[in-house]
């Protein structure tokens, strides 16, 4: 997601897509592939107006039924054919669960969760669910689970069924929608580095006739979609499954989610991957600079690989000047898309959108810097490419519900503020520390202050009493710098921590050692020593 600037996608909200370039625009053809078989079953669009919940996990005392499977394989189908994975034998199942709106009254209104079940059919020796989260928070589960059926190892995806679940609000979970299509065009497009007081205020503005526009359509009732309620959800996933304990592959935010669940019911836990882990111990303005950071770093490395290029870097030998260059140019006179039926031309906030959505994973690399050479010479049609990637953009310039349900969950989960005065001043810091992406970190952090909502803020998460976890850092990632996973495994009791040595957003399965190491913690239960450190 992008606009971090505005409405704090920073280190706690952002998911790489699942896997190198992968993402694209497959959530959004998910959701067209099975909005039809959730009409009749996901209930009430509406969202809750009930307030969120307490930190301490309450019994679920309605009876928990079994996922009542319907076969969408032939909807799937079209929508992967042609993707590397589409040949394995994969049978796909739908289904919905239904979870309290409220976990303080279980017996009360319920939302309606939607599933996708994903299986090979060389599967033996059946161990279980695999439920595997994309992070965000707001991306697709469902998309990840289909998703991860095409990319996951053989030795994972011939043991487990994968599964993934929107969480309420997200995807086809009842989601949560309260930004317009025209207010995420403008928050893409928005100036990433205002420097002036003009700009600031326009930038403030904008956050606040989001949050006002949120509150009116749903009012108290954003505060039911907290990862404290999410995390509650999952244990009544795991029991709707038929698993005894949940087997868990969680991304970036599905970190958080993961470990926030082993807190609450840690003697449900069998194995939990958490990979790309956001930082546990980080307040919302060391999240902000340590992300402003690493994509600071995550650029230079993308410079020095393209100047190394043996048939020349196409945007020249100093590609951060490049891009200077180009914001400054876009600034003043937007680039035009030779893309057919496009009437949006380049701003600085779709530039630095696309440089952002390159940096997550190196082999977009190439993409970018042609993207931006061709926008220099007047077609920003790659660059705009990038940046609705990023953003959930479809080409029908509508937007999945990703942002919508990113804001709410951030806002949920912290009780942080900060005012307009304290952001002024960091701004102006970091833009000059991050000159490419601190401006954007540290208006990020205003977000959630005009938030009108109940809040439940994240649990402290030792997880004590639980099954060895697995947590994995990627030393070169820019979105959950690798410090967060080194937090995330001493905070947690039984956290076992595996280190890659490459760059961009998470690791598995992407190396022989990374994968090697997560598949037999996941099938045979043996984890990793901690510490151990895999090359890139």
């Amino acid at each position: 997601m992008t606009r971090e600037v505005l409405l704090g996608w920073t280190t706690v909200t952002a998911r790489s897509r699942p896997r190198a370039g992968s993402r694209t625009r497959a959530a959004a053809l998910l959701a067209v592939g099975l909005v039809a078989l959730t009409a009749c079953t996901s209930g009430d669009d509406t969202a809750p107006a009930a307030g969120s919940t307490t930190a301490s996990p309450t019994p679920t005392e309605a009876p928990v039924e079994p996922v009542a499977w319907d076969d969408c394989t032939a909807q799937i189908a079209p929508i992967i054919a042609g993707r590397p994975g589409a040949d394995r034998p994969l049978t796909f199942s739908c289904g919905t669960i239904d979870v309290p709106l409220s976990h303080e009254d279980p017996t009360g209104p319920t939302l309606s969760l939607f599933a996708v079940r994903a299986v090979s059919g060389t599967q033996a020796d059946r161990i279980g669910s695999l439920v595997v989260n994309p992070g965000g928070p707001g991306l697709s589960a469902t998309d990840a689970a289909v998703q991860s059926a095409l990319t996951l190892p053989d030795a994972v995806l011939g043991r487990f069924d994968v599964v993934g679940v929107d969480p309420r609000g997200v995807g086809l979970s009842q989601p949560v929608e309260c930004v317009s299509d025209a207010q995420k065009d403008e928050l893409s497009a928005a100036e990433p580095r205002p420097t002036s007081a003009a700009q600031l205020d326009d930038a403030f503005g904008l956050v606040d006739e989001v949050a006002a526009g949120c509150a009116e359509e749903y009012g108290a009732g954003l505060g039911a979609f907290s990862t404290v309620d999410s995390a509650r959800d999952l244990d009544i996933v795991r029991e709707a499954l038929g698993d005894e304990q949940l087997s868990y592959l969680g991304y970036s935010y599905g970190t958080t989610l993961g470990s926030t669940y082993a807190e609450l019911f840690p003697e449900n836990v069998r194995a939990l991957v958490l990979d790309g882990a956001v930082d546990p111990d980080a307040d919302r303005e060391e999240a902000a600079e340590a992300q402003a950071a690493g994509f600071e770093a995550a650029f230079d490395a993308f410079a020095a690989n393209c100047v190394a290029l043996v048939g020349g870097c196409p945007v020249g030998a100093d590609p951060r000047t490049f891009v200077n260059d180009l914001l400054t140019q876009t600034a003043t006179t937007p680039i035009a898309s030779s893309r057919e039926g496009e009437t949006r031309a380049a701003t600085p906030g779709l530039v630095l959108a696309a440089v952002r959505s390159a940096l997550y994973t190196p082999a977009a690399w190439p993409q970018l810097a042609q993207s931006l050479a061709t926008a220099q010479q007047g077609d920003a049609a790659g660059v705009l490419t990038l940046a609705d990637t990023f953003t959930g953009r479809g080409e029908d310039g509508t937007y999945t519900n990703t942002i919508d349900a990113n804001l709410t969950v951030s806002c949920s989960d912290t009780e942080e503020t900060h005012d307009q005065d304290e952001v002024r001043a960091l701004v102006a810091e970091w833009n000059t520390t991050y000159p490419l992406f601190g401006a954007d970190a540290a208006l990020g952090l205003y977000t959630c202050t005009p938030w009108e909502a109940p809040r439940t803020p994240l649990p402290d998460r030792d997880a004590e009493g639980a099954a060895p976890i697995l947590v994995i850092g990627t030393q070169g990632d820019p979105v959950t710098p690798l410090p967060g996973a080194v937090d995330m495994a001493e905070d947690l009791t039984s956290g076992v921590l595996l280190t890659w040595q490459g760059s961009g957003h998470t690791a598995y399965p992407q190396t022989e050692c990374v994968t090697a190491a997560v598949d037999s913690y996941l099938v045979d239960l043996v984890a990793p020593l901690d510490g151990l450190t895999c090359p890139a």
